[in-house]
């Protein structure tokens, strides 16, 4: 047995050496050596998840320059998680067929929403517009047996994976309540402007890959997420946030929540909007700022969000679903494709995030937008999209990210290659239409890199739990990691 396991690991070294060597090699011979065939045998597999972990542990190393202050803003709840067919079957509602609501109204209507996201098996997040009907449906939750209550909120979430590293000062603002106050990392500083009387919850209903209601199966574990939130829907501490940064002084600026807006309707979200821009645009220019979206379902109200506030930032983070959201509401590149069909092409994501450049960040010297950085993740693979002589290190904060989506998923502090598979493409193009470059993962090198015009883009595939224990705040965590291990280049770029 261990022959065989030596002899598997022995090739994937091989492989990668090869593939390192000479990345071009010829379509016939990658036939002959078979590497996809890596996927279909869980020996040979094993050894190519311990190559890239192993390279990971290699390669990924923290920046020249660190940031040492980071503040971070401006959503922040209690997490209350919970098993959501459990759930939807303890507050009596039978499973049938779903259907997507931008908003929640009733029960009926978070059931048809869950399972329109279920049967897809990806991420969501709604509104719930009756407060009485949220207020008894979070009751259940938090008294359905094996209900959790964790810190959430993408702002509290990545100022918690922040405050992991201790030479790093995070300030928190948000609608801190007396629960949440209790569960962050003593490290975190909250202005007492944000400190308020009670917590603002969230309720995540979260799914098992291969999980079944009804007719409904899941094809991979994810979760849907609800509330009724007036604080963050309005963003309410936004100015108590950029106001807190003259006395802070931080070299980044994490923003997140814009999402939450969504929800209150389009008078009060573009009335906020303008309020918002204008709030951002008080932040010193000499401090980066990053921006984390989430799940969003008005067009109107992305396209806002694109054209006002992406070009005042520096940097965004998100996922598949967000990246094909931005393009169809923005009629940019594959706006036609309804939904990804399983992994998303790495391709048609290159398209996307080059146009995002193009239009609304700093890829050309005369733009006189902000936006350089875009990190996309999605459960197989991520991708960094830079301009062109603004960010350092972004192989290492690729991997950084990738790895601490392999470990948090499985609820490890590191990667345990038992627990883990590659799921990322072995082979894909660099643009979904001609021209464009064929490229190749090599697991002993595990980032490929590609240029078109003044953009680089960095790519590693995510060593994917099996059996995943939980995944909300997992984009967070990612794009938190990914910015820990960022350096904001001081050269003239170009």
């Amino acid at each position: 047995m261990w022959r065989k396991a030596s002899a598997a690991a022995l090739l994937a070294l091989a492989v990668g050496y090869f593939y390192y060597g000479s990345p071009d090699l010829p379509e016939q011979i990658l036939q002959y050596i078979s590497l996809p065939n890596f996927q279909s045998s869980s020996q040979s597999q094993n050894s190519v998840e311990q190559v890239i972990s192993a390279a990971w542990e290699t390669l990924i190393t923290l920046p020249t320059r660190q940031w040492s202050k980071v503040a971070v803003g401006v959503n922040a709840c209690v997490d209350v998680v919970v098993s959501g067919v459990g759930l939807l079957q303890a507050l009596a509602v039978d499973p049938g067929s779903g259907l997507d609501h931008e908003v929640l109204h009733s029960k009926e209507d978070l059931k048809e929403a869950f399972i329109h996201f279920m049967e897809r098996g990806a991420a969501a997040e709604r509104f719930f517009s009756d407060n009485e009907a949220f207020q008894r449906i979070a009751r259940a939750a938090a008294e359905y047996p094996g209900a959790k209550l964790y810190v959430g909120g993408n702002a509290a979430l990545i100022g918690q994976k922040l405050a992991t590293y201790p030479d790093l000062m995070v300030l928190l603002c948000g609608p801190v309540g007396p629960k949440l106050h209790e569960m962050l990392d003593e490290q975190i500083v909250v202005p007492p402007e944000s400190l308020q009387e009670t917590d603002e919850y969230h309720l995540i209903l979260e799914y098992k890959a291969g999980e079944q209601w009804g007719s409904t199966q899941a094809p991979q574990a994810n979760r849907f997420i609800f509330s009724h939130d007036v604080s963050n829907g309005e963003m309410s501490s936004l100015e108590t946030f950029v106001a807190s940064l003259d006395e802070f002084e931080p070299d980044l600026v994490v923003l997140s929540g814009l999402h939450m807006m969504e929800g209150q309707g389009r008078e009060l979200w573009e009335e906020r909007l303008k309020e918002a821009v204008l709030a951002i645009s008080d932040i010193s220019k000499d401090i980066p700022i990053h921006l984390e979206l989430a799940s969003m379902t008005d067009k109107d109200y992305m396209n806002s969000i694109m054209q006002e506030v992406m070009p005042i930032v520096s940097s965004i983070g998100l996922n598949e679903q967000e990246l094909l959201f931005l393009s169809q509401a923005g009629e940019g590149p594959h706006a036609d494709l309804a939904a990804w069909k399983g992994i998303p092409d790495v391709g048609q994501v290159s398209d996307i995030l080059l146009w995002i450049l193009e239009q609304h960040g700093r890829s050309e010297p005369s733009s006189e937008a902000d936006l350089t950085r875009i990190h996309f993740h999605t459960l197989a693979y991520h991708i960094l999209a830079t301009v062109d002589g603004y960010w350092g290190n972004q192989a290492a904060a690729v991997m950084a990210g990738a790895r601490v989506a392999s470990s948090q998923a499985c609820g490890l502090q590191s990667v345990d290659v038992s627990k883990v598979e590659l799921k990322a493409p072995l082979q894909f193009h660099s643009s979904h239409a001609e021209p464009r470059e064929k490229l190749s993962l090599n697991p002993a090198q595990p980032v490929t890199v590609w240029r078109r015009g003044n953009v680089t883009f960095h790519m590693t595939a995510v060593l994917v739990c099996k059996q995943p224990l939980r995944t909300v705040g997992l984009g967070d965590a990612i794009s938190a990691e990914g910015l820990v291990y960022s350096e904001l280049k001081t050269q003239q770029p170009f």
